[in-house]
């Protein structure tokens, strides 16, 4: 699917056909994150219409991003939330998955000539080419790739009071900062606060469903964008977009902006707001 042509949008009212590109920088989400005068954290997921953002690789190597659900249209408003980003929060299983070659890219995000648009977006707004990495990992099991070990991004590595000293240590001279958020494991306000420190408004996560977890535990999730691919899959093992213990406090969010997108089998991107 290519990523021209127009989408419709339904919510809010009037219902209208507005082009597919820019429909997320329409959102600006940095303005939202200066009103907040605090870190405004996002999340984002593709999934099925069972509920499928993951399914078993055929070769037993764990989960993937199922190959018919994934699709440029919905990669390239990916990347319009990834490009208003001060930090992205990944995770030490992204890496190893990235190491072996079975990840997705967002670690060159922009790096691809139809997102050249995106890189001037940046490049206007006096930002720094790619946004910052955070890794949320409690056993600091996985390797730095090249591209984040030699380049000039800015990489923070988050992780917990038990965390094996010396491997903080190594992966301090990799990558300069190491960060306790937790004791026994990350927690969401002590991501947030720590991301607040660091001088980090705009975050968009791009981490997996205990990550997502972990965010609406402490209630630090502002936003939710979704795309619901009109297919079922089925399967025994999969992922859904959000995996962990029942939540002490349920997190509810308003539909702030719904769109259907007929291109394929049709899908729908759909934007949710914490209520507060």
């Amino acid at each position: 699917m290519s990523d021209a042509g127009p989408v419709t949008r339904l919510v809010p009212q009037p219902a209208a056909t507005v082009p597919l590109r820019g429909l997320y920088l329409e959102h600006d989400l940095r303005r939202l994150a200066e009103a907040a005068g605090r870190p405004y954290v996002v999340a984002n997921f593709v999934t099925s219409l069972d509920g499928r953002i993951a399914v078993a690789r055929t070769d037993g190597t764990g989960l993937t991003v199922p190959s018919n659900i994934a699709n440029d249209r919905d990669w390239r408003l990916f990347q319009e939330l990834a490009v208003q980003a001060d930090l992205i929060i990944s995770s030490g299983r992204y890496l190893r998955d990235y190491a072996a070659g079975r990840a997705q890219e967002i670690l060159r995000v922009y790096d691809d000539p139809q997102f050249k648009d995106l890189r001037i977006w940046r490049a206007d707004r006096g930002l720094p080419a790619q946004p910052a990495l955070a890794i949320i990992s409690g056993s600091l099991d996985f390797p730095i790739p090249a591209v984040l070990a030699d380049g000039d991004r800015d990489v923070v590595i988050f992780t917990t009071e038990e965390s094996d000293p010396a491997r903080i240590c190594e992966l301090e001279r990799q990558t300069g900062r190491v960060i306790i958020a937790g004791a026994q494991q990350v927690t969401g306000r002590g991501l947030v606060d720590a991301i607040a420190s660091l001088g980090y408004r705009t975050v968009y996560s791009a981490a997996g469903p205990q990550v997502l977890h972990m965010l609406l535990a402490d209630q630090v999730l502002d936003r939710l964008y979704l795309t619901q691919v009109g297919r079922l899959l089925g399967g025994a093992s999969f992922s859904s977009i959000v995996e962990g213990g029942l939540l002490e406090r349920p997190v509810d969010m308003r539909l702030h902006s719904l769109t259907y997108d007929a291109a394929g089998v049709g899908q729908l991107f759909m934007c949710y707001e914490r209520l507060t």
